[in-house]
């Protein structure tokens, strides 16, 4: 009988198919490895490096990473997870996340992993950007400060709601989310509360109206269990 493909995963042995990334191959046997810009119904993207984990001595992106036998990969270390706060730090100062005040507060992953990682102190300088809400849209509310560059609402409403009604625009400093319309307003766009895209952010950015409290904070899907264990629990992240 041919052997299982496996890698080691801080120690444990996770088996994994042909094609299979590191992340996937992961969570497939109940190993859970941060992401945030990852999703299973999108190609990787790589782009929030939530998902770093340390191979041969090198640090990659785990979700874009192919499973390959034999080989050792450090996750759940001091090294990485310190390198993930980091990352986490840098996220929460590039755009306006003020946690006890948002609406999203206990349902958003920024937050979660920000809690699941020991992450108490911004650290950095905040950048304070000037993001001014949109709410022209009957159903939803737009607000780009907590944007962080994940592009799931993009990929979602082109590649799922056939749409295209986000994109990012600009590059470094300067890159911010957009609507894709003359005015810039998500009210003049097709866009619906049912798209896939509206369901998708995993910070406060797109924002169902006249439900924010629907769910009293304290008592929502984050505030009483880790991320780590709720994701686990599903497909989706």
């Amino acid at each position: 009988m041919m052997e299982t493909a496996h890698f080691l995963l801080d120690g444990v042995a996770v088996p994994f198919a042909e094609g299979q990334t590191i992340l996937e191959a992961a969570r497939a046997a109940g190993r859970y490895i941060p992401h945030l810009c990852w999703h299973p119904d999108f190609p990787p993207h790589g782009s929030c490096k939530l998902c770093i984990v340390a191979v041969g001595g090198r640090h990659l992106s785990a979700c874009a990473t192919p499973a390959v036998d034999g080989a050792v990969v450090a996750s759940d270390v001091p090294e990485i997870n310190a390198e993930r706060r980091a990352l986490l730090q840098m996220l929460f100062v590039e755009g306006n996340h003020f946690c006890p005040s948002c609406e999203k507060s206990g349902l958003c992953q920024l937050q979660a992993l920000a809690s699941e990682l020991g992450m108490t102190t911004p650290r950095f300088n905040h950048f304070y950007p000037d993001r001014p809400v949109d709410a022209s849209h009957p159903d939803v509310l737009l607000d780009f400060n907590r944007c962080i560059y994940c592009e799931l609402c993009v990929r979602a409403s082109r590649d799922q709601d056939g749409k295209s009604v986000f994109a990012l625009t600009n590059r470094g400093i300067h890159k911010h989310l957009v609507v894709n319309a003359e005015s810039g307003r998500l009210g003049d766009t097709d866009f619906a509360a049912d798209d896939v895209a509206a369901g998708i952010c995993p910070v406060g950015v797109i924002l169902r109206k006249r439900v924010g409290f629907a769910v009293p904070i304290g008592s929502r899907t984050y505030d009483t269990r880790p991320i780590s264990a709720v994701s686990m629990d599903r497909e989706e992240p």
